[in-house]
């Protein structure tokens, strides 16, 4: 992709593949729900449908092994969410972690946010390399001593021991929803966040966990009369104040907290015309808008629909100023698409660190990129086949009618199966995660 190098054409790390061997299996529990990097892009935390959260840490560049430039490692495993009942609406509650937030790093260890449907935890992941030895009231092993057998009084001392990174829930924000959550976002102030559902978007203080403020309810009277629902939402990254929500119906809302403590009054509305000439059985639902993301700059919001990503102006509601085509060979195919409910699929996109580049994913294992400053794309593609270490990734296309020629691929033997929804830019460098199914693949820009 021209404008930022070779971007992409070198798999840093494959997990699940060669080297290290990472088999994250193949089970349900295995299939990677969301990828997320922190702040510094050090550490890469994903989790699955089983309610695990895997964290991995970039290793520090090494002068006796160049080629091993920041390679990601397993740095933490832990259990975040358990599966359970609830009894009064006879309703199973999966463990399946739907979203991973990550908060600035204050201090030696590292505080992270994970959500299920219905429950959000905040996590503390710390080191520890030393233990302390001589206490006074308990041995060696932890038992209480007879207080008739201690003598003298001993002073403990700390010894040095084994790394062990240890996973902590600081807090747990529960009984707050009646809907599934989709969407937690860490507000620009860092004492607030917020959790959204289909309905609802609560703000919750760090400190509070037995009280939320309902700041969106979009729930009619009448339930008959339900015409739309939230589908994301997200925190302006710099004002604190200011958040966007999306809707089953492809519109934008942004809200201001400034003006009333229930926002049910839009301070924006973000809505693109629909050409008549294309509407058919199935507008409504590939309009629905399953991503939004604020540009790292705050000035655009992303969009994401089942074909197209769309970025606007805060600035302009009436339209979009960018609509990238991600699958449109797929319009031929939306019939089958519903029959297999793929057109439900929840994709999701990303910004780089500069905003000048966006990337989603596809079906086939394919995920698309989008220089916005020279307009160009490329379609790569995340499988064991051709992610081998530091191979080059080698642009895909996929041919709709005719002759296909050799390195193309045709619309017809797409494996829907394979879908790339969840994938992640490393903050300041070029460096993506993209999770297929219960594949892990890291790929980073050409080393020259």
């Amino acid at each position: 992709l021209a404008g930022f190098g070779h971007l992409m054409q070198d798999v840093l790390w494959c997990f699940g593949q060669v080297k290290g061997t990472i088999d994250i299996g193949v089970t349900e529990a295995d299939i990677i729900s969301t990828v997320e990097f922190n702040h510094t892009g050090e550490l890469l935390a994903t989790g699955d449908k089983g309610g695990r959260v895997v964290i991995f840490q970039r290793e520090q560049e090494s002068k006796n092994q160049p080629h091993r430039r920041g390679e990601y490692n397993v740095y933490s495993t832990f259990q975040s969410h358990e599966p359970e009942f609830d009894y009064l609406k006879s309703l199973e509650i999966e463990e399946k972690i739907n979203k991973i937030r990550w908060l600035p790093q204050q201090n030696a260890a590292y505080f992270l946010l994970s959500t299920n449907d219905k429950t959000v935890k905040l996590w503390k992941v710390s080191e520890r390399d030393k233990r302390p030895e001589g206490y006074n009231l308990k041995d060696e092993d932890g038992r209480l001593r007879d207080p008739s057998m201690i003598t003298m009084l001993r002073v403990p001392v700390l010894r040095p021991m084994d790394l062990m990174v240890e996973a902590t829930p600081r807090r747990v924000f529960a009984n707050a929803h009646t809907y599934h959550i989709n969407s937690i976002s860490v507000n620009s102030d860092y004492e607030t966040y917020m959790s959204a559902d289909d309905l609802r978007i609560n703000l919750w203080n760090f400190e509070i966990t037995n009280q939320s403020f309902n700041i969106v309810d979009i729930k009619p009277a009448n339930m008959e009369e339900l015409t739309e629902v939230i589908t994301a939402a997200e925190f302006h990254p710099h004002h604190c104040n200011t958040f966007v929500y999306s809707s089953s119906k492809g519109t934008i809302r942004l809200c201001d907290m400034r003006t009333s403590a229930l926002c049910d009054r839009h301070a924006k509305f973000f809505e693109e015309p629909e050409d008549p000439s294309n509407r058919s059985f199935f507008s409504e639902i590939i309009s629905s808008i399953s991503d939004v993301k604020f540009s790292h700059s705050g000035r655009y919001i992303m969009t994401r629909d089942y074909l197209t990503v769309k970025v606007w102006d805060l600035n302009m509601e009436n339209r979009p100023i960018e609509t990238y085509q991600v699958h449109d060979y797929l319009r031929s195919k939306l019939c089958s698409l519903y029959e297999n409910d793929c057109i439900f699929d929840k994709f999701e996109c990303v910004w780089n660190g500069s905003d000048s580049v966006i990337m989603t994913g596809s079906y086939n294992n394919f995920f698309r990129m989008f220089d916005r400053n020279t307009k160009r794309d490329v379609t790569l593609e995340a499988s064991r086949e051709n992610s081998k270490p530091r191979a080059i990734l080698k642009p895909r296309k996929v041919c709709v009618g005719g002759k296909r020629r050799k390195d193309e691929i045709s619309v017809d033997s797409l494996d829907f199966s394979k879908k790339i929804l969840h994938t992640a830019w490393h903050p300041s460098e070029n460096i993506i995660a993209v999770a297929a199914t219960n594949n892990l693949y890291i790929f980073q820009d050409k080393v020259n």
